[in-house]
This record gives structure tokens, sequence and C-alpha cells, in this order.
């Protein structure tokens, strides 16, 4: 087996500590999706290296060190919001710990995306939870606006107990609706 850190848009080799894409080769990985090169061309492999779409650096010793899922990341106004990161941020504030909210990004026609906020039941109001987020010290393009704190009867959950991000983003597009920016 062999790892690479990148850069997630030019695919360059990163230094140790540097945070980028996962890129792994070796006999034991995957050759691409049977009967579908366009989808593995484009998705997984790139010149013979898996895609993992995990976010990761080499710590001092090269031990992989993993951060998070590109996937959960949003591109707003041009830079690289971790949507985990505000998640936490908000489950901390909630002093909870069951899971009463999951955050994702959808499209915006003025910043690209949009961060949205699905929660269930909240021990405390919006507004309350908004302005506490804002006092984490997180930059201002990680806090969503207070409109995008939507209320749901419940989050989508796969089988495995994780959260259905894809259902998560296209639950919040419906309620959003035609109100893009």
């Amino acid at each position: 087996m062999a790892a690479r850190i990148v850069h997630r848009e030019t695919l360059q080799d990163l230094p140790q500590g540097q945070e980028g894409l996962l890129l792994i080769h070796g006999a034991n990985v995957m050759k691409g999706y049977l009967g579908k090169e366009e989808m593995t061309r484009k998705k997984v492999i790139d010149g013979g290296w898996y895609v993992t779409g995990d976010l990761a650096m080499f710590d001092e010793e090269g031990f992989i060190i993993i951060t998070g899922r590109e996937e959960r990341f949003a591109k707003v106004g041009g830079e690289m919001v971790p949507l985990e990161k505000v998640e936490d941020e908000l489950h901390a504030l909630l002093a909870s710990s069951d899971r009463l909210l999951a955050v994702t990004a959808i499209p915006d026609g003025k910043k690209g995306e949009r961060i949205v906020v699905l929660h269930l039941p909240l021990p405390v109001g919006v507004h309350e939870l908004w302005k506490k987020l804002n006092e984490r010290g997180l930059p201002n393009i990680y806090i969503p606006a207070q409109r995008d704190f939507l209320a749901v009867n419940e989050l989508p959950i796969l089988g495995s107990g994780k959260l259905d991000l894809k259902k998560c983003r296209q639950q919040a597009e419906t309620l959003v609706g035609g109100d893009n920016g």
C-alpha cells in the first residue's frame, strides 16, 4: 500500500502536516466501477490512485491522520467551510449527547453555496443558539444565517446510523425552495 496527500483541486502532493485529499494505491485497491469507466474516471481513480474522499495529513512520524470528508465541505464565496466543524460547535453549545441537528449546504446564486442547519426541537431558541455560535470565534463565513436554521421532524439517517448526507441536502433544498440567495 502507498498513500499520498494531495491538494483537493490540483492533485499536487502536499508536504507533511498539510491537510489535503487522501489517495491510496496498491494491489488491494479496486480498479474502478465495473462497466462504468466514465464514472471511474470522474470519481475514484486518478492515474491508478484511489481517491478516497477523505481529508487527511501525514504527521511528523509519517502516520496518516484523517481530518474529515471532502463531501462535508461547502464552498461559500470561494472559501471551503468545514460543515462538520460547524455541526460540532453547535452540538457543543447544546451540550447534548443526542444528535439534534445536521449541517448541510445548498446551492446559492450569490455565494456558490449556503450553509443550512436542519434541527429537531432544541432545548434553546434558534436566536440564542445562533448568537452563541457567533461568539465561538469562528470565521463569519462559517456562521449560517438565522433564517437557515430549519426545524424538521426527523433527520435522515442511514441503516448504519450515520447521517444520510444526500437526503439532508435534498431536504434542505426542499425546505428553502426558490429562496437561494
